[in-house]
């Protein structure tokens, strides 16, 4: 008995590890591809940047109605179909041929990513719990890598002349056979001993989630809009204010992408050690102390070495935010990691919005003191994170261990 649940804990955090590659790779797809969209659909650089507001929208809103989902019929049934709907929609941008039809396919990618998001990571928590070690950080890790992969397979499919429409359907056909194949090895939804439990979930609304829940829906908006700040300004930060020629401009990105998928993986390792608050507070403070160089920087070798540092100290932050809302409560995981996700992302969002017209007072790299304040205050309040770090999960439905050993 013993080694056939291993052998299915095993299967199931292999299966999670494929769907968040799998939802890496769509992503990291759709991105190389969208100048032939936006060129195919005949639309400016504004337009499509408006419209990627709904490909946003799309994704918080199916964070919200997929997080109770996953409580009520379990992670095994909603992740395969989550992955379906969003290996299916990959498609739809491809074949959009106005702003109209590109922004309605952007909508429902956006649903399909976000419900993806939330229902994997739900899994996750499941499969961390059964492991009773810190196991979240690697799945993020291999989410990067999955985007690694598409941009390279993306590179190579268009040097041979593809259309975005060929490589986004061969994408498309091969996701959704993984998301079919994968399904069956998930974990099936925990039960609880009474049969309270699962009403519980039912009416986690926003009205009920707990307080703790929403800090550290907080502490996540603050950190991924740190995050998006690498990720929207920091090829540009290095072309303005330090003169650096374009390609040794994208370094700046590559370093802090290669940080991070390095430190997820390595993460784990120190949360067992250390625990999560250790992890949230000092990669925060690493974090904040590494934008200070990066906007302090005098030459380019200083800011490179300031984004690898910032990477290194995010890197294992939201995963940890992510694994204590989901094991704040079992049987509500999926609508407590709703509500952190979709801050978190709204925050990731609300990075262009709000970095982009402080540029207009002050230098673009000045404006980097503001995610600074954050990953301060993340820093210093990352003890939200204590009361969640035990991870029981008692086996109320199996036999003592000495019966087990009988058998």
């Amino acid at each position: 008995m013993f080694v056939s649940m291993s052998r299915s804990l095993r299967a199931a955090r292999l299966a999670t590890f494929a769907y968040f590659a799998l939802n890496g790779f769509v992503l990291g797809a759709w991105i190389v591809h969208i100048p032939a969209v936006e060129e195919r659909a005949g639309i400016s650089h504004t337009v499509l940047g408006w419209l990627l507001l709904l490909l946003g929208a799309g994704a918080f809103v199916g964070m919200q109605l997929v997080g109770p989902l996953a409580d009520r019929f379990g992670a095994r049934t909603v992740v395969p179909l989550s992955a379906a709907v969003c290996s299916v929609a990959l498609v739809l941008p491809a074949l959009a041929v106005n702003a109209w039809t590109l922004g309605a396919a952007l909508l429902v990618f956006g649903l399909g990513n976000g419900s993806l998001d939330v229902s994997m990571n739900t899994h996750a928590v499941q499969v961390e719990a059964r492991y009773k070690r810190p196991i979240m950080s690697a799945f993020h890790a291999v989410f990067s890598i999955g985007g690694v992969l598409a941009a390279l397979v993306g590179a190579r499919t268009l040097s041979w002349g593809w259309s975005a429409t060929a490589t986004l359907t061969a994408v498309s056909v091969a996701a959704l056979a993984v998301s079919v194949a994968a399904g069956t090895a998930l974990l099936p939804r925990p039960e609880a001993p009474g049969a309270s439990e699962p009403s519980t979930a039912r009416t986690t609304t926003w009205r009920t989630t707990p307080l703790r829940i929403w800090a550290l829906a907080a502490l996540a908006l603050m950190l991924m809009l740190s995050e998006g700040v690498a990720n929207d300004w920091s090829v540009l930060a290095m072309r303005d204010v330090l003169d650096a020629p374009a390609a040794t401009a994208a370094l700046a990105y590559g370093a802090f992408a290669t940080a991070m998928t390095i430190g997820r993986f390595l993460t784990d390792r120190v949360a067992a050690r250390f625990g999560p608050v250790a992890v949230v507070r000092y990669g925060s403070a690493l974090a904040a102390l590494a934008l200070t160089i990066v906007v302090l920087a005098p030459s380019i070798p200083v800011a490179i070495a300031g984004w690898v540092l910032f990477g290194l100290g995010l890197s294992g932050t939201i995963p940890q935010l992510f694994s204590a809302a989901g094991h704040a409560n079992p049987h509500a995981a999926g609508a407590n990691v709703s509500r952190v996700a979709g801050l978190g992302y709204l925050g990731m969002l609300a990075g262009p919005a709000i970095i982009g017209p402080l540029t207009q007072v002050m230098p673009l790299n000045h404006t980097f003191f503001l995610p600074v304040a954050f990953c301060v205050i993340a820093a210093l309040t990352a003890g939200i994170l204590r009361p969640g770090t035990p991870q029981p999960r008692p086996q109320v439905t199996h036999p003592p261990a000495a019966t087990v050993d009988a058998a």
